[in-house]
């Protein structure tokens, strides 16, 4: 079985092919600019890779680049569409309405088109646009929509509840939802299989940490809270995002700066976080090269980001009731060894003891133990691939 896992974006639209049999990729690629002037495909396959461009002007012109690379001479893996069993899409968010992987028909593209959009107003208009593009290149091929939110739908009402009127959580579905969540099933199953362990048996905290970052408290493979919230604006301050913030300072923020509510929304997604603190950049090898250098705003980005992530690792042992396994994963989590040792600086009172040396270790793309032998806690770095996921859960759903 071959599955094609798409992820579209508003001018955007990265793939896979993955052979269920091996789950290997097969052939990946990008578009990039679809719907702007200069539009291009990066297409790998067969050990090659291959660069298209031509104009795409929309999602559906995307899709049929993207197949026809599939089939090219070149790069190509497969010789006809048939090949390809199901595709599985990925979207951000499910409201309360999707807690699973769910099989594609004109019914749920209505229920996402009308309850989902001003969910995830940046992700789930465009998810939707390249799922009715390959609808339409790809006829009778079975789709499933694969949700970030899904793995949190295991969360108690305790741990998802605002403390707001109920009546109008109840009305207009104003909860924690969480992100990131092919991610952290990802890597919690992963580190369950690394330590000889059932899920059952292993409270894990997930650190899926780049230039979006949540925290997640996975407790017998089920999560039980998360730090993203209402919308992925939550949690600990990310690359161009504040985190949480006290939302009486929103509203005095926009008074002050002259902002509407759009626009203060807008600041706090895309010109906070790290970028905001340090003044330099959201990318965290800039952060770390300024601190070396002696810039103060960029150390303090720096301990900003650990000490928050740390107090949510502490804070999701208590709601556990014990921790067993920290898992660091993403573009921060994988490759930045000062973040993940200042994460677990002062965690020692949980029995957390990191091995410094293997902590510099270079990522190989393998699953990497961190943590001292005595180490009662487990500290390990696993590659994320929410795109394998994907891909799983869609051959499962058939």
């Amino acid at each position: 079985m071959k599955i094609l896992v798409v992820n579209a974006g508003s001018s955007s639209l990265k793939y896979q092919l993955i052979d269920m049999e091996t789950e290997k990729v097969i052939a990946k690629g990008g578009c990039e600019r679809i719907g702007i002037e200069g539009s291009l495909l990066k297409a790998k396959g067969n050990g090659k890779e291959k660069v298209f461009t031509q104009p795409m002007p929309n999602h559906k012109v995307a899709i049929e680049l993207v197949l026809n690379a599939l089939k090219d001479e070149e790069v190509g893996v497969i010789k006809s569409m048939e090949e390809i069993d199901a595709v599985g899409h990925r979207m951000v968010a499910s409201g309360e309405y999707f807690n699973k992987t769910t099989l594609v028909t004109e019914e749920v593209i209505k229920t996402l088109e009308e309850k989902t959009f001003e969910l995830a107003p940046l992700h789930n208009p465009p998810a939707v646009t390249g799922l009715r593009a390959c609808m339409e290149v790809m006829p009778g091929t079975p789709m499933a929509l694969v949700f970030d939110t899904s793995f949190h739908a295991t969360m108690p009402e305790k741990a998802y509840l605002y403390g707001i009127d109920y009546e109008d959580y109840k009305n207009f579905g104003v909860r924690k939802y969480g992100f990131h969540g092919t991610s952290h099933k990802f890597v919690s199953a992963e580190a369950a299989k690394y330590l000889g362990k059932k899920p059952e048996e292993l409270k894990i905290v997930t650190c899926h940490l780049g230039n979006g970052s949540s925290i997640s408290a996975v407790d017998g493979g089920k999560c039980v809270d998360t730090s993203m919230g209402f919308t992925p604006l939550a949690g600990i301050l990310m690359g161009t995002r504040s985190g949480d913030i006290d939302a009486s300072a929103v509203e005095f923020l926009a008074r002050k700066k002259g902002m509407t509510h759009a626009e203060v929304i807008n600041y706090l997604n895309k010109k906070c976080g790290v970028a905001g603190i340090s003044g330099v950049s959201s990318d965290f090898r800039d952060l770390i090269a300024g601190a070396k250098k002696g810039n103060a705003r960029c150390k303090l980005a720096l301990d900003m980001f650990a000490y928050q992530t740390k107090k949510y690792v502490g804070s999701y042992a208590a709601a556990m009731g014990g921790l067993n396994c920290i898992v660091f994963t993403a573009g921060i989590g994988e490759n930045t060894p000062t973040v993940r040792e200042a994460v677990c600086d002062g965690l020692q009172f949980l029995g957390v003891k990191l091995n410094k040396q293997a902590n510099k270790a270079k990522n190989d793309g393998s699953i990497r133990e961190i943590s001292a032998k005595n180490s009662k806690v487990k500290v390990l770095v696993i590659p994320t691939n929410e795109e394998l996921v994907i891909a799983r859960e869609t051959a499962e759903l058939l």
